[in-house]
């Protein structure tokens, strides 16, 4: 299955990391871009934005500190929403 994963902190990382071992093709999204780069060096594609991640994916995982930063990566400019 093709994810698009979006937030890469303390959970997130464990989630896409177990999803990737699994056997799903992930690409993956974070703000701060320095933490994509070890599932990168996995395999996992990496994605300029939210949107770009929820492009071509059959479903879209978020693991994001707050509601704000949830509203922005699926309702902000280049967000989830404008990539379904």
């Amino acid at each position: 299955m093709n994810i698009g994963f979006v937030g890469l902190g303390r959970m997130g990382m464990g989630m896409a990391r177990n999803l990737m071992k699994a056997g799903h093709q992930l690409t993956v999204f974070n703000r701060t871009r320095e933490k994509v780069e070890p599932l990168r060096g996995d395999g996992a594609r990496v994605a300029h934005s939210s949107a770009e991640a929820a492009h071509h994916a059959d479903a879209v995982f978020t693991m994001l500190a707050d509601d704000l930063a949830l509203e922005e990566m699926v309702l902000g400019e280049n967000g989830i929403a404008a990539g379904l």
